[in-house]
């Protein structure tokens, strides 16, 4: 993350800018825990509900860049999340998974997305996006933070550092705290990511990384959240799937669609990111019913 403005489009959700900056990471410098995620999570529900949809269907390029991993299906749909080039194990060959990918079955690169790998686990989740990828959710548009609707009276807590929402939140909230990979000593409002749980588990507000996916502390943070009143997943990477989420405390989705392929292509092989992918992207956010556990 970074304090770049705003670099959404007009009459879109704005403000979050997910980049390709390490302190995303949030809870892990090595791989995800032996064995994947777990079998009541989130991961193993968006495979799930996405099989129907992937049988069938051919993938057509792959692209594992530095900030990003992108996937397109033969109908040209595209999905990104984030690549942790800092979790890449296998020395030059990050991706350690059977070769090809080009031509697989789409179903077959889903099946990454409860891998212990994060390399593998990001193109899993970015053909899980590249499945969601499609117009008309009947998303919500303008500024992400009048959808929040924070009073002077919550206690928001950031799961990863989403810079340019950090001002908007300091005037609408009571307090906000930060939560992030930290090499040194903290401060009031800034924490390393190991106290989330127990500052979660008093907050009003949880505004969490879509990235906490790729690493396998969502399912963790879902839980010390569970009794905000708003729980946002925020990023690039967010799976756009209102379903995988009922019956969890996430109240609100925003991540991207991607509507110009071949741009969010060239960006990834570039080692672009967010800022770079412009005009080929539009943010949007989906707001969930009432389906607290």
């Amino acid at each position: 993350m970074d304090g770049a403005k705003d670099m959404g489009e007009a009459g879109v959700p704005t403000r979050w800018q997910e980049d390709e900056v390490p302190r995303m990471e949030l809870t892990s410098r090595t791989s995800r825990p032996a064995g994947g995620s777990d079998p009541e999570g989130i991961a193993p529900r968006l495979r799930l509900h996405l099989a129907a949809e992937a049988r069938g269907v051919r993938v057509q390029d792959v692209r594992i860049g530095l900030g990003y991993t992108a996937v397109r299906l033969g109908d040209g749909r595209t999905g990104v999340a984030y690549t942790f080039r800092d979790l890449a194990r296998g020395g030059c060959s990050v991706f350690r998974g059977a070769r090809p990918l080009v031509g697989r079955l789409a179903d077959e690169l889903l099946a990454f997305l409860e891998s212990s790998d994060a390399i593998e686990a990001a193109v899993g989740l970015a053909c899980a996006n590249a499945l969601a990828n499609r117009e008309g959710l009947g998303e919500l548009h303008g500024d992400i933070l009048e959808h929040l609707e924070v009073t002077p009276e919550d206690e928001v807590a950031m799961i990863g550092n989403f810079a340019p929402l950090l001002e908007g939140l300091r005037l609408q909230a009571r307090s906000l705290t930060v939560f992030e990979r930290l090499d040194g000593p903290g401060s009031r409002e800034l924490r390393a990511d190991h106290e989330a749980p127990e500052v979660l588990a008093r907050s009003s507000v949880a505004l969490i990384t879509a990235t906490s996916l790729l690493n396998g502390t969502l399912d963790t943070i879902l839980k010390a959240a569970r009794n905000c009143r708003v729980v946002a997943l925020l990023g690039a990477s967010t799976p756009l799937v209102p379903e995988v989420f009922e019956g969890t405390c996430v109240t609100l989705l925003s991540g991207v669609v991607v509507h110009q392929p071949e741009g969010v292509l060239q960006v990834v092989s570039e080692g672009g990111g967010m800022r770079q992918f412009g005009p080929s992207i539009r943010k949007v956010s989906l707001r969930l019913g009432a389906g607290r556990p």
